[in-house]
C-alpha cells in the first residue's frame, strides 16, 4: 500500500477539470454479467491491489456479494490512473481511494462523487524517525529536516498549520517510497503508511512514529465514494454494494490470515510474509472504539468539516470550499446499519 497518498491538487485533478459539472448528470453503469442473473458492479481502486481490499475479496470469495445479486470486478488504480473521474464518468461504479481530501478536492471541481463509508477509521500515515533523534510530537519537527513524498507535502503543510508551526522552520525533502534517507542521515524523518510493514522493516526496533491522526490532521483513509446519480437512481445496489464490503470486513477481522490466502491466491506477486505481517494493523486501523460503538465504516460530520476547513486554509480548493453535505452523506451508512460489524 505504498505511494497512495495522491492528495496534492495539482497531480490529483490533472484532467478531471475538463469533466467538470457535466457528470452531475451520469448514471453508474450495472452490466448484467455473462450467463447469469448477477450484475456486475466495477469497483475502481486509486492504488493498486493489495491488502486494502481484503475485505472485498473475502465478500466476493465468501459470495456475499453474490447475495446482494451482484458480481465483483475489482479496477486497480496506480499513478497513471485517475480512478475518480472513472467512477464520476460512470465507467466504474463504486470507489477507494487512498485518503479523504481526494474526495473534497475532486468535489470542488464539480466532480459529482460523494463519500459513503469510510474504510479505515484512522489514517496510517505516519512520521518516522529514529530513537537516537526522535519525533514524538509535532513540535519536535522545528529544526528538522522531513523526507516525505512530493504529493503528500501538502500533509505535512496541512500539520504544521494546525500545529502554528512556521513552514520555514522544517526542512522537506522529496522522497521515494523507501526509508533509505533516514538511515543515511539526509533526513531525520521520513513519511509512509504504518501498514507497509515491509518497507518500515529496515527501520529495526529503534523506530519512533508520529501518527498524522495523532498530530491533529484528522483524514480518513480508504473512503468509499459513489456518483450523486448513482445515490439518487440505483439506491439498492449501493446499497448491495457497501453491504457486501462491510461483511467481507467483518470476517477478515474474525479470520485475519484466512483473509490474506485469499488475497495471495487473486495477486499471488504480493510477498506472504509482509502481508501476513500488515493484516493485523489493517484490521486495527478498520476496527476501533468508533467502530465497537456505531459499525463498520462510521465517520461523521465534523471530521469532515475539519478536513474541509484544514484544506480552506491551506488554499486547495479552487474557487470556494465543497460544503460536507456535498462530499459525504450518511445515509447508506444507516440503511444497512444491520448489517455492518460492531467490533472495535
Amino acid at each position: 500500500m505504498r505511494d497512495r497518498t495522491r492528495l496534492d491538487r495539482r497531480s490529483l485533478l490533472r484532467g478531471m477539470t475538463a469533466l467538470g459539472a457535466a457528470l452531475a448528470g451520469t448514471q453508474i453503469s450495472i452490466q448484467r454479467a455473462w450467463g447469469s442473473d448477477l450484475h456486475t458492479v466495477k469497483l475502481q481502486l486509486g492504488w493498486l491491489a493489495g491488502n486494502g481490499i481484503l475485505g472485498e475479496l473475502a465478500a466476493d470469495q465468501n459470495g456475499y456479494f453474490a447475495e446482494e445479486g451482484l458480481a465483483l470486478e475489482v479496477v486497480a488504480g496506480g499513478p497513471n490512473v485517475d480512478g475518480v473521474a472513472s467512477v464520476a464518468s460512470g465507467r466504474a461504479d463504486i470507489g477507494s481511494i487512498s485518503s479523504s481530501p481526494s474526495l473534497m478536492l475532486a468535489r470542488s471541481q464539480g466532480l459529482p462523487v460523494k463519500c459513503i463509508a469510510a474504510g479505515y477509521q484512522q489514517h496510517p500515515f505516519t512520521y518516522f524517525s529514529l530513537e537516537k533523534n526522535p519525533v514524538r510530537e509535532p513540535k519536535d519537527l522545528i529544526g528538522k529536516t522531513v523526507a516525505t513524498n512530493g504529493t503528500a507535502r501538502i500533509l505535512l503543510q496541512a500539520l504544521l498549520a494546525a500545529n502554528d508551526i512556521p513552514e520555514d522552520q522544517v526542512n522537506v525533502l522529496v522522497m521515494g517510497a523507501d526509508m533509505a534517507p533516514l538511515l543515511t542521515g539526509q533526513a531525520d524523518v521520513v513519511t509512509g503508511w504504518k501498514t507497509n510493514v515491509g518497507a518500515l522493516s529496515v527501520l529495526g526496533p529503534d523506530r519512533v512514529d508520529m501518527s498524522l491522526w495523532d498530530a491533529g490532521i484528522r483524514l480518513y483513509a480508504n473512503p468509499y465514494y459513489v456518483t450523486d446519480a448513482s445515490l439518487a437512481e440505483h439506491p439498492d445496489q449501493v446499497r448491495g454494494m457497501l453491504r457486501a464490503i462491510a461483511r467481507g470486513w467483518g470476517w477478515v477481522h474474525d479470520n485475519p490470515e484466512a483473509a490474506v490466502e485469499i488475497l495471495l491466491t487473486r495477486y499471488p506477486n504480493l510477498d506472504r510474509e509482509a502481508e501476513m505481517a500488515a493484516v493485523g494493523p489493517v484490521v486495527d486501523y478498520s476496527f476501533n472504539d468508533v467502530t465497537r460503538q456505531n459499525g463498520w465504516g462510521a465517520m461523521t460530520r465534523e471530521n469532515w468539516q475539519a478536513q474541509i476547513d484544514i484544506y480552506d486554509r491551506l488554499g486547495q480548493f479552487e474557487g470556494s470550499a465543497p460544503s460536507v453535505d456535498d462530499v459525504m452523506t450518511l445515509s447508506v451508512l444507516d440503511e444497512i446499519a444491520a448489517a455492518r460489524p460492531v467490533y472495535g
